[in-house]
């Protein structure tokens, strides 16, 4: 979190700008962007949206929070002493890929990037109207409301000449090569020192992994998580129930990281700055 201290704010003059500034954090790649909520003071929590998402994702969920998914478990697995409470939104921790696909997989992943690397001095971004590119983000993500689309292209789209374009980095389409076996996932999982707070949708990765050799894994590692003393708690919803339909989930969250908080902090202190 020592790196977090350190990015540049920008204040914002949106909705909550008292509680609300924009961080920029420069990487070899680019930039990366986020929002910081709350104090400075007390116990970070930092908010991981979705591959393809943003930080606009946890517009609607934050603000009912009491002021105070891969990487996530990945991250916790890998530097437990620096993680107190994981909650996963409609997210495993991890998802393995077959042991006799992982070379298979990993290669197409280098070669994708390859590829791109020869072609990316001559590809050109395809300009949207407005519309479009809404239209274009509610194809590719059906559990999104319209509502809840808006705001992710209030971060998600640029302005140039003749429309909009698409910000988000276009390597993120290329097949991912960090993979690991289920064998692998529930070695890192052990390692998980924090508690974990599991939130499935009924609607979401529960029914998109339900076939049989999917629940396999899915259940193997819920049950790690469960004898961990984690918890799983099913909600009704899909994949981005935390925005469109954030009240199903802020209360569940709220007690789970309220029920975390140092019992030596001071009021003050326990308000948590959410990134």
């Amino acid at each position: 979190m020592q790196t977090l201290k350190g990015v540049r704010h920008l204040m914002t003059s949106a909705t909550m700008k008292q509680t609300v500034s924009e961080f920029n954090m420069p990487v070899p790649w680019g930039e990366m962007r986020g929002k910081v909520w709350g104090p400075d003071r007390g116990r970070p929590i930092l908010c991981l949206h979705g591959w393809a998402d943003n930080c606009g994702t946890f517009n609607t969920l934050i603000p009912l929070l009491p002021k105070g998914g891969n990487v996530a478990g990945m991250f916790s697995a890998l530097y437990p002493e620096m993680v107190e409470s994981v909650v996963l939104l409609d997210s495993y921790g991890f998802i393995p890929t077959d042991s006799k696909e992982l070379h298979t997989v990993i290669r197409q992943g280098f070669e994708e990037m390859l590829q791109f690397e020869k072609k990316k001095d001559e590809m050109k971004e395809k300009v949207y109207t407005y519309e479009n590119a809404l239209m274009r983000l509610l194809a590719a993500n059906p559990s999104l409301s319209k509502q809840s689309a808006h705001i992710l292209l209030e971060r998600g789209l640029a302005q140039v000449e003749g429309g909009v374009v698409f910000t988000r980095d276009f390597r993120i389409n290329l097949k991912n090569v960090v993979r690991v076996s289920l064998e692998q996932s529930l070695e890192l999982q052990s390692r998980i020192q924090a508690r974990v707070l599991v939130v499935l949708a009924e609607e979401g990765f529960e029914k998109m992994f339900s076939e049989p050799e999917q629940k396999t894994f899915t259940s193997t590692l819920l049950q790690g998580y469960k004898d961990q003393s984690g918890m799983v708690v099913n909600v009704p919803g899909d994949h981005h129930v935390h925005l469109n339909t954030p009240e199903t989930v802020a209360q569940i969250v709220t007690d789970f990281l309220q029920e975390e908080a140092p019992s030596h902090s001071t009021a003050e202190d326990t308000q948590a700055a959410k990134l």
